[in-house]
């Protein structure tokens, strides 16, 4: 039930981001992107903090808003939740070099990635 709970989330969540990323097409920037990556981190910050004070949602709805609907929307609000979560616990240093490698190999991986299939695609 919960892998389903999640698809049906995560469903809603990419469905929002694909309407965000039609509607601002026509920029030269990739400001839906910009948009939907500090939006989904706002929402993703109200609703640990929601869940942390009231928690009175079950676990189904907790994957559904979060993992599901947040994670479809954008993968970059548990990225800041992940880095944001180290400074609270005190490892600021870690914080960083987590967002700085995630950042870095990121871009690498995409490059690899597009490289390899050009190479394999001749």
């Amino acid at each position: 039930m919960p892998f389903l709970i999640v698809f049906l989330g995560a469903g809603l969540g990419g469905s929002l981001r694909h309407a965000i990323n039609t509607l601002g097409k026509s920029f030269t920037l990739p400001w839906a992107t910009f948009f939907i990556n500090v939006t989904g981190s706002i929402l993703m910050g109200m609703a640990v903090a929601y869940l942390a004070h009231r928690g009175n949602l079950s676990q189904h709805w907790r994957l559904f808003l979060t993992t599901g609907v947040l994670g479809g929307y954008t993968t970059f609000s548990t990225f800041s939740l992940d880095a944001a979560l180290l400074i609270e616990k005190g490892k600021p240093g870690t914080a960083f070099a987590y967002i700085a490698a995630s950042v870095l190999l990121g871009l690498v991986g995409l490059f690899t990635g597009m490289r390899l299939v050009r190479w394999w695609l001749g």
